[in-house]
């Protein structure tokens, strides 16, 4: 496939995962030509709609130079003519690879005498560095092709993929000196929805004092996941700083007793949960991980800072007190294997108080709007530094999210 074929194809690579029908197409695919019986067969394996679209569009750009225009002829003979037009005019968007040239040195007359000198050709030297940077650029596509086969991706076929446990702590006991967290309900709901339309099953608890947390937790752990392809575990509520060996942070259940992060974590892990060995395992908490308030650093930048709109800014915090006695120090060496095919996302950086509006906190409101988007086309990495990049740009106080990424391939989620 020429190159300009497969940079328009990779242009309207999100826009296809999202509204291609693929069925359709397979018979078409292979009485043309472009797929075997065998491939086309491996491609409805995928999965899901999305990931059999994902799958075939990353294929095709494999196949001969009769492909493209094959594919945007099978499109419209099946009723998919607005996303061939896009993918044409996508094509005819690109620049027109330059022509190769006579590398030789020219014969020009020259003042003074001297004729017939020769002279580099420095237009053609020019086009030798474009013929270059082309390889370069097809280097590039070859290894991504290379570290992007079906053995570095988690594979997501079961229906539902996974389980989604979500627990939501709004009112805390009087006791704790917790403050409500208005707009917490609202994070639920829009995540409910979000990871519900990723093919999870999501149940909710609200309200949970710290132990009946860690039940929830381990009762979700205990449960056989064999036929099933990935966990997702989600915490809102309030949180701080403390002590810890793997994960940092501690999340407060509503009597205001504590629950670090590690343990939540390491219910899941390989010795905890067999029956998750070997899969992703994915947590999401919306919490402070501290009392620290960053003001940010002046940067050049031509658009106005995002202030928070309306309302009172809140945050999920406690002040980080000092472990008292014979502990384990901040950062001590783990004697516990580490743990793999676990990412535990951070509405914040350690240290640092995580902000919440009475519509919701930013990470989740971020969180969830980019997942709607690029869910279908990027990997779950890629979706996060979105994710910290749209709410570092936040508010008269700043906030960046953050990962502690252990999985072994690149994740995506399950479109429906």
């Amino acid at each position: 496939m020429e190159e300009a074929h497969r940079r328009a194809l990779r242009r309207g690579r999100a826009r296809l995962v999202a509204a291609l029908r693929v069925e359709p197409l397979w018979e078409p695919l292979e009485e043309r030509g472009l797929f075997t019986h065998t491939m086309v067969e491996d491609l409805q394996s995928a999965g899901s709609r999305g990931d059999q679209a994902r799958e075939l569009i990353t294929d095709l750009e494999t196949r001969g130079k009769q492909a493209f225009p094959l594919f945007l002829s099978i499109l419209r003979d099946t009723g998919q003519a607005d996303l061939a037009d896009m993918l044409l005019g996508q094509c005819e968007s690109l620049q027109a690879p330059p022509q190769l040239l006579d590398l030789r040195p020219v014969e020009l007359n020259l003042p003074g005498g001297k004729q017939n000198q020769k002279v580099p050709n420095t237009l053609g030297l020019s086009v030798l560095i474009g013929i270059v940077s082309h390889w370069i650029t097809l280097r590039g596509f070859l290894m991504k092709r290379v570290f992007n086969c079906p053995c570095q991706v988690y594979q997501l076929k079961a229906e539902p993929c996974g389980h989604c446990l979500i627990l939501n702590n709004v009112n805390f006991s009087r006791d704790s000196n917790l403050s409500t967290r208005e707009g917490s309900d609202m994070d639920c709901e829009k995540l409910e929805k979000c990871f519900k339309a990723l093919c999870f099953s999501v149940l909710t608890q609200r309200d949970l004092k710290a132990q009946e947390m860690v039940s929830e937790l381990q009762k979700l752990a205990q449960q056989d996941h064999s036929t099933l392809d990935c966990c997702i575990v989600v915490i809102l509520s309030h949180g701080c700083q403390t002590s810890h060996i793997q994960f940092p942070g501690a999340i407060y259940g509503t009597d205001g007793k504590l629950i670090p992060v590690e343990k939540i974590v390491n219910c899941f892990n390989g010795s905890n949960c067999l029956s998750l060995r070997g899969k992703p395992k994915l947590f999401f908490i919306q919490a402070c991980g501290g009392d620290q308030r960053d003001r940010g650093f002046v940067v050049d930048c031509s658009s106005a800072t995002d202030e928070a709109p309306g309302g009172s800014l809140e945050a999920d915090a406690t002040p980080f007190q000092a472990p008292q006695g014979n502990v384990d120090e901040l950062d001590a060496m783990a004697c516990l294997p580490t743990p793999s095919d676990i990412l535990v996302s951070y509405s914040t950086f350690p240290g640092y108080v995580s902000w919440r509006e009475a519509k919701g906190s930013w990470y989740v409101e971020t969180l969830v709007s980019v997942l709607e988007q690029c869910a279908p086309a990027e990997d779950l990495l890629s979706i996060l530094v979105k994710v910290s990049n749209a709410v570092s740009a936040r508010g008269r106080y700043k906030q960046i999210p953050g990962c502690f990424n252990f999985l072994r391939k690149k994740f995506f989620f399950k479109c429906k």
